[in-house]
């Protein structure tokens, strides 16, 4: 088989979910382990309130991945906005290389531009103007530096609210603005970018500076399914499903 890179993102683990955090172990206790690379584009936590928050699901993953690592499939994490919190502690604990928010790969001799993909949606100005106070170092600073079980209080509290937000907001304004995609890929000189957060998966054909080029939304990970972009060395690129 020809090498092969994989890509997940939105899979949104938690306690109070066991399916999606079931599924991703057996993934990376067994698929996984047969890619050169893995990538995780965010949100892999429906709430991560810190590395020493070693509470179910975050201590299996990170042992899993930390296994994963270790056997020789390089794993790679971009934050997500819910695991922005993610520091050098997760990596060290896994393996794994913490990406820029927007990262440009070598995918077998093509160049791919991945994000987690909120940034993007710039439409939705309340949640752009809110993110970019809690990705401020101070503030992240100061969360940290409060208790553990205060974070976890702040944490349920949060996804009420998100919830809360979304239920008041258009599909259209929370997806990606084709005029900010545009600008990425114009930005980074990509014909190929691949991202999450919008739990649209598609595939995208557009004109980037007269060229001919491809934007791959991944899927959000559910109670019955997940998906993993997976991209070969011979320049195949397929969707896998996993029950």
């Amino acid at each position: 088989m020809a090498p092969e890179t994989l890509f997940i993102s939105d899979l949104h683990l938690s306690a109070a979910k066991p399916a999606p955090v079931s599924r991703l172990l057996r993934f990376l206790n067994d698929r996984a382990g047969r890619a050169e690379r893995l990538y995780i584009l965010g949100d892999l936590f429906d709430a991560y309130i810190g590395d020493d928050d070693d509470s179910a699901p975050n201590r299996n993953v990170k042992h899993a991945l930390n296994r994963l690592s270790r056997a020789g499939t390089a794993v790679f994490f971009q934050h997500g906005n819910r695991d922005f919190l993610v520091g050098s502690g997760f990596c060290r604990q896994t393996g794994a290389t913490l990406l820029d928010d927007y990262a440009v790969i070598d995918l077998y001799g093509r160049p791919a531009l991945v994000t987690h993909g909120d940034l993007l949606c710039t439409d939705d100005v309340q949640y752009q103007t809110a993110r970019e106070r809690v990705r401020s170092s101070e503030w992240k600073r100061q969360a940290l530096a409060k208790p553990l079980w205060m974070r976890q209080l702040y944490a349920r509290w949060y996804r009420f609210k998100s919830g809360w937000d979304k239920g008041g907001k258009t599909a259209e304004i929370m997806d990606a603005n084709p005029e900010a995609v545009r600008s990425a890929m114009e930005r980074f000189g990509i014909d190929l970018l691949i991202h999450g957060h919008t739990h649209r998966p598609a595939v995208h054909d557009l004109l980037v500076n007269g060229r001919s080029a491809k934007r791959i939304v991944l899927a959000e990970w559910t109670d019955s399914q997940g998906q993993v972009l997976c991209c070969r060395s011979d320049g195949t690129v397929e969707t896998e499903w996993l029950d």
